[in-house]
């Protein structure tokens, strides 16, 4: 159930170019949130009223951590928090991963799309991780899924580490396989990703990026095409999802 909060800002750091780290405390939701899960973030702003949709990276205890991305107004303006402030939340929002602890693992992020797997790694006790960027400096934490246990590959457009090349050319050329493959990235990294995974036959659940507006469904201006039987219809990815059956998605 979606809950409007005011959450205590305990902590906001710039940890690679502009991405941030921002923990918050918010009792009521981070009692709720899921792995795969956002929540809508308010500026405080009367210039700025839309709040910005931010996956949720970790639920520790009473707090939220998120790693956002500075991309426009809005997100200047969260980087501009400091500890104690006060900042409206509305969430959990949306529908995460359904979690298969049963079976083994194979995580793939893209940019900042990596973030929300992190909570999902740490509950399903670690997994296989392969984390995508352009380069070795917007590869962000690595250390944070090896903590929780993870095996994790790197791949990068450059070649600055890791794997020269992007996630799903380093799954090819490595063979690495799971019983389930969630992910989250640009939607070509999940499009590929997902013809790798019918390949083998591996279900692939993947977290669609599309712009919200209002994080609740009522604008219907994030939707995507879901297949349904042999036609499709449209689902909205901020209450549908963000979370998808990749099978179903019509790329």
């Amino acid at each position: 159930m979606k809950t409007v909060e005011s959450a205590r800002v305990i902590s906001n750091t710039n940890i690679s170019a502009d991405i941030y780290d921002m923990l918050l405390q918010s009792p009521q939701i981070a009692s709720e949130a899921k792995p795969g899960q956002f929540v809508e973030v308010y500026t405080g702003s009367s210039e700025y009223l839309l709040a910005r949709p931010i996956s949720i990276c970790e639920i520790n205890g009473d707090t939220l951590r998120l790693v956002y991305r500075r991309a426009g107004k809005g997100t200047e303006i969260f980087t501009h928090f400091k500890s104690g402030d006060k900042v409206r939340l509305l969430g959990p929002c949306g529908n995460g991963y359904t979690l298969k602890k049963d079976k083994t693992a194979l995580l793939v992020g893209g940019g900042i799309g990596i973030p929300p797997l992190l909570e999902t790694a740490k509950q399903l006790g670690g997994g296989t991780v392969v984390l995508a960027s352009r380069s070795k400096d917007l590869i962000i934490l690595k250390d944070d899924f090896e903590g929780v246990g993870a095996k994790v590959y790197i791949a990068t457009d450059d070649g600055s580490e890791g794997f020269k090349g992007n996630a799903v050319e380093l799954l090819r050329s490595m063979g690495l396989s799971a019983d389930v493959i969630y992910a989250c990235g640009p939607k070509i990294m999940l499009k590929f990703l997902n013809q790798y995974a019918l390949e083998s036959g591996t279900e692939c659940q993947v977290s669609m990026e599309e712009r919200m507006a209002c994080g609740v469904g009522a604008c219907v201006g994030c939707v995507i095409k879901i297949k349904n039987g042999e036609d499709w219809e449209h689902k909205k990815v901020c209450k549908d999802g963000p979370v998808f059956d990749g099978r179903e998605v019509v790329w």
